[in-house]
């Protein structure tokens, strides 16, 4: 399974969730791959700390903020691993068009602010463009860095727009704004292993995991 966190809107989290679900198949017993395709290379930084601090189970992490570099590397490699994971810059990139091409699924994390929201618009349209020359993406989207509480009005408007959008579903399974899950993944952990537990963000990682796999 290939999936890429990806968004042409930066700031929406894209690669804490990609470093936590990365590490959360992990913790299920999955030979994970987690490709790094953002230049920053923030996601192969909180990989090398969890290697430094020798945390258990080790994730296989690789940097290919090219295109062309992560697309021969995928092919060669992704039948090593049961779940690759790609982590791709928030702009429109070679490695966003590369992984949209070869990815089994898209997951689109959207901030609930109408800036971020109508940014869907541009990311479609990369989808689009794969489609017409590949056949079986599938693409998500679900509500990241969420305001707190069920009935946050914010929340409510951002997802009746993002489910009026055409070839994507939306997953109602939000993650909310938890200093728990920065925190995690800055130390190169998923909230799974974080101790003090949240078990909110627990709770609500796994749901996303359930809806997503």
């Amino acid at each position: 399974m290939i999936i890429t966190i990806g968004n042409t809107k930066g700031g929406v989290g894209k690669t804490t969730l990609a470093v936590n679900i990365a590490i959360a198949r992990a913790l299920e017993g999955h030979d994970v791959w987690l490709i790094d395709g953002d230049r920053q290379g923030t996601a192969q930084t909180a990989i090398a700390i969890r290697s430094e601090e020798d945390v258990q189970p080790g994730i296989a992490c690789s940097a290919y903020p090219d295109g062309k570099t992560l697309r021969a590397q995928l092919q060669q490699q992704q039948s090593k691993f049961q779940d690759v994971i790609i982590d791709v810059g928030g702009f429109d990139s070679t490695a966003l068009r590369a992984a949209l091409v070869l990815t089994d699924k898209l997951l689109i994390p959207v901030a609930p602010r109408s800036y971020d929201v109508w940014a869907l618009e541009s990311i479609m349209g990369l989808v689009d463009e794969a489609r017409s020359v590949r056949d079986g993406l599938e693409v998500y989207a679900f509500l990241n860095c969420a305001d707190p509480g069920d009935g946050a009005r914010d929340n409510i408007e951002a997802a009746q727009v993002v489910g009026e959008f055409d070839g994507v579903t939306y997953l109602d399974t939000p993650i909310r704004r938890r200093k728990a899950v920065a925190n995690a993944a800055g130390a190169g952990m998923s909230v799974l292993e974080a101790r003090p537990v949240d078990k909110k963000a627990v709770a609500e990682l796994k749901a996303l995991l359930a809806a997503l796999f």
